[in-house]
């Protein structure tokens, strides 16, 4: 394991793992950080070179005047921050596996430095919440103001009812793992963070988007419906493709994480899952 101890990739305690030649990179959603991958890096890392990293809203960043509520108002200061790393790391031509919010911000990304990005692999992404005359994105503005007022009033309270909302209980290991993850982030992060995500509309990047994509969809998720999926398959101008995975939630790399990496082995041209199996 290489630490970077480069700029904003040291801040962000990104890491170099991996046997392979190929560059990838995992970038986790709200409330995550890089730990949220661990159950599929034993596979990954014997094909690729990973580039993980956390992002400056992740609990276990040490720096707490690196989230600034006014920069990250908007995905493009991610988008910025994802190019800076790739930058920092002399990495291009990258598979990159964003998951939730991280799927757009890949693609904003891959929009304005097209080389840096081999494939785009966007893991129950979303281009909008909020449902219109002629879009499902899964929820009511006013399902969405209440989130934001559950964040804003008790911050904890809603975390443990929101891991449980969007991680299959079926699988308590998990739904612990996300909770806690959630939980270390501040709740003065949290509020702008959840008000930054839940009311973006990034419609209008998705034909800007020439970069390859593969769209990996849960079966059952409440944070982005399958109609979701539909909808980028749709508008994404390079060739994308939805691949399923059979699984209730929003996070199938820890709930279906053998299935995950089959599906991604399938679209990466590398065996599965019989090594995965003596890894585990």
């Amino acid at each position: 394991m290489m630490k970077l101890e480069k700029g904003l990739s040291a801040a962000l305690n990104a890491k170099i793992i991996g046997s392979g030649t190929e560059p990838m990179i995992l970038a986790h959603g709200y409330g995550g950080d890089q730990s949220i991958w661990d159950k599929i890096l034993p596979f990954l890392t014997q094909h690729y070179k990973i580039l993980l990293f956390d992002w400056p809203f992740s609990g276990s960043v040490k720096d707490s005047t690196l989230f600034d509520p006014v920069k990250y108002s908007s995905y493009e200061a991610f988008a910025n921050d994802l190019i800076t790393i790739l930058d920092e790391n002399s990495l291009k031509s990258a598979v990159f596996i964003g998951h939730s919010m991280s799927g757009m911000i890949g693609c904003i990304a891959s929009t304005k430095r097209p080389e840096l990005f081999n494939r785009l692999i966007l893991v129950g992404a979303s281009p909008g919440y909020i449902n219109t005359d002629d879009y499902e994105g899964g929820f009511k503005r006013s399902e969405i103001e209440e989130i934001i007022s559950n964040v804003e009033t008790d911050y904890l309270n809603w975390a443990s009812s929101f891991a449980a909302l969007v991680v299959d209980p079926k699988d308590p290991l998990s739904l612990e793992k996300f909770e806690k993850c959630l939980k270390s982030m501040r709740p003065e992060v949290a509020l702008p963070l959840a008000k930054t995500v839940f009311y973006s509309d990034e419609r209008e990047v998705l034909d800007k988007v020439t970069t390859p994509c593969t769209i990996i969809q849960p079966t059952n998720d409440i944070v982005a419906p399958n109609s979701v999926a539909q909808f980028m398959q749709e508008k994404i101008k390079g060739k994308s493709t939805v691949e399923m995975v059979e699984t209730n939630g929003h996070f199938p790399q820890l709930t279906a994480h053998e299935q995950f990496v089959q599906v991604l082995g399938g679209v990466l041209g590398f065996q599965s899952l019989i090594d995965l199996k003596q890894m585990i």
